[in-house]
């Protein structure tokens, strides 16, 4: 499974050099798990596991965001700073694809080039995820004891804070459905004649 683990991380890590060549504005490229730990990098000078770390953050403050404004699931992301610009994309349901880029890059290019990448990435590490669901695990696993039965009574069993407290309320997410583009129109680009 370690062998597994390391193809794939050669693919991911060819698939962000070729991205880097592809645009040369490039100055990193990474892949992380939506946990935040780094799948594979090219990113010199850069602190990879801290990039991927915030990057995971970002994602979950844009899923947040996308969520409370009916935008649907997250995509990409993109934060331009003085000296150049961060864009994440989403890279399967496993994980996300960051991009560090010059100031001068050509965003559009970026965007195009991105979205492709990530679509790639995430294919390799969403097949490699469901293949080490499928793959049992190699040491077979001690089944736990069974936990043994109480025999306090309410009467006898002291009352605690956590006893006392009611449910806790479970809140549940509802998505907006996005009207199809096609049905939207733009009211600046309706002219009469």
């Amino acid at each position: 499974m370690a062998a597994e683990a390391t193809a794939a991380e050669a693919e991911i890590l060819d698939e962000l050099r070729r991205l880097r060549a592809r645009v040369p504005q490039l100055t990193g490229a990474l892949a992380a798990g939506v946990d935040g730990l780094v799948l594979a990098q090219d990113t010199p000078g850069v602190e990879a596991e801290r990039v991927a770390a915030l990057t995971a953050t970002a994602r979950g403050l844009a899923l947040q965001l996308t969520d409370a404004t009916g935008h649907g699931d997250f995509r990409e992301l993109l934060v331009r700073g003085v000296y150049g610009c961060v864009a994440t994309y989403a890279a399967g349901r496993y994980a996300v694809l960051t991009l560090l880029a010059q100031d001068r890059v050509n965003v559009g290019r970026l965007h195009l080039e991105g979205r492709r990448a990530g679509a790639r990435i995430g294919q390799l590490v969403d097949a490699h995820a469901e293949a080490a669901d499928r793959t049992p695990a190699t040491s077979p696993a001690k089944s736990p004891k069974p936990a043994a039965k109480a025999t306090r009574t309410p009467a006898d069993a002291p009352a605690t804070e956590a006893a006392a407290k009611p449910a806790a309320k479970t809140t549940t997410r509802t998505r907006t459905a996005r009207a199809a583009r096609g049905q939207t129109a733009n009211a600046r680009t309706t002219t009469e004649s």
